[in-house]
């Protein structure tokens, strides 16, 4: 969308119109917002105007720790974001079925890693989703703004009695490049970031040993965060057995146990 604004200096009258690109969402919103800024040139100072869009909380939040907007609107922005903070950091009480347990995983791009736990004999169910981060109840494009430090989680609901713990680390370890640091591939930012979240004592115990294991066969440090599994937010629908599904161009990839199939990751 393109908007123009008008820079005019607070000690002559000339003016200066620019045109801007806005890029926005179905649902961005904001409203009129000016930010003071200096011209090193000459002591005038300059005010940027956007005006004509409705703020959304999200951005009331932000723009009330910069230091914009009402006292009174930032301290209410700033109870709603701790509040939102202490839900999303809490753990994940969701109930597996009887007999199964959860286990959680990060490893990039959550496509490509569900259909490689789909495969594996003992996996009952696998959802992808969003964890670790500080907004409560995040959207895709909340996670890919950098701001909310959710990672892209696959978590998978297994019978222990035919598919051990070991074996789903064994499987997350050869699906990414645990030693890249926000990083898998040509996608980079923290949602991409190598994690393995714990729901007890002996899955922690056996994360870490399985990682010091593993750092002997690779030449760089190993980056993987080993946390508690926090509130897990289940992803969009389409995001769901996306490859399975079809992927981007439509081609089903095989979630049949025990498939060797190489793994396309946009489809």
């Amino acid at each position: 969308m393109l908007k123009t604004i008008t820079l005019t200096s607070s000690s002559t009258s000339s003016s200066l119109s620019l045109p801007l690109i806005f890029k926005f969402n179905k649902t961005s919103t904001f409203s009129s917002i000016s930010l003071p800024f200096s011209r090193t040139s000459s002591n005038s100072t300059k005010s940027l105007t956007i005006s004509n869009f409705k703020k959304s909380p999200i951005m009331n939040s932000w723009l009330g720790k910069l230091g914009f907007g009402p006292k009174a609107q930032e301290t209410s922005m700033d109870s709603s974001s701790s509040s939102s903070s202490s839900k999303a950091q809490g753990p994940d009480d969701d109930i597996p079925a009887p007999g199964q347990q959860f286990a959680q995983f990060g490893a990039g791009c959550f496509w490509g890693v569900e259909l490689a736990f789909q495969r594996v004999p003992g996996v009952s169910k696998t959802e992808v989703g969003y964890s670790q981060g500080f907004m409560d109840n995040p959207s895709y494009e909340d996670i890919c703004s950098g701001l909310t430090n959710h990672s892209e989680v696959v978590r998978v609901m297994y019978d222990p009695k035919e598919c051990g713990y070991d074996d789903l680390l064994d499987l997350f370890w050869s699906r990414h490049d645990p030693t890249t640091l926000n990083r898998q591939g040509g996608d980079v930012g923290t949602q991409y970031r190598s994690g393995i979240y714990f729901y007890t004592p002996e899955q922690e115990n056996a994360a870490i040993e399985s990682r010091d294991r593993y750092q002997k066969q690779v030449n760089r440090p190993i980056v993987t965060e080993i946390l508690p599994a926090k509130k897990f937010y289940r992803a969009e629908e389409y995001h769901q057995q996306y490859l399975a599904k079809g992927g981007r161009f439509g081609f089903r990839q095989s979630t049949e146990k025990g498939c060797n199939d190489p793994i396309r990751c946009y489809g």
